[in-house]
């Protein structure tokens, strides 16, 4: 029995065979990820003008190292290549994508309604439960790819 994943349930990893291939090439086609300076200790890195401060009660995605915009996108990608998408519509889209670093380090990106294919993402820190979810899923997910 793998560990829970939280009280949320629109925050949890969609099986693997909730997508197939053309559905995750479709996502990848559509989808993009734009960051927010909300969650960014060095926002001009993001062409964010003007720079500004992340917010406090935020997690800034490039706290351990900075994260340039091409490594952000191809880490979105390479998480619904795997599949690690929380539940979505027919047609529609998943509200999270979670990834993982070559470090080991855990990300979540999320959309809001209203933006629904601009994700911004932030790191998951050790104390968020959901790191180690992750990190697990996403280590049997590379061990099957």
């Amino acid at each position: 029995m793998g560990k829970r994943q939280g009280n949320r349930p629109d925050r949890r990893i969609a099986p693997a065979d909730f997508t197939d291939e053309a559905v995750r090439r479709m996502l990848i086609e559509r989808l993009r990820y734009v960051g927010s300076a909300h969650h960014k200790l060095r926002p001009a890195d993001y062409g964010f003008h003007p720079p500004s401060n992340p917010r406090p009660s935020k997690s800034p995605c490039d706290d351990v190292r900075s994260i340039h915009p091409q490594e952000a996108s191809a880490l979105f990608r390479r998480g619904i290549e795997l599949g690690m998408v929380s539940r979505f519509p027919a047609g529609g889209v998943p509200k999270y994508v979670w990834t993982v670093d070559e470090m080991g380090e855990v990300y979540e990106a999320k959309t809001k309604p209203d933006r629904e294919i601009d994700y911004h993402g932030f790191r998951l820190g050790e104390d968020d439960p959901m790191s180690m979810v992750v990190l697990a899923e996403w280590r049997r997910r590379c061990r099957e790819d």
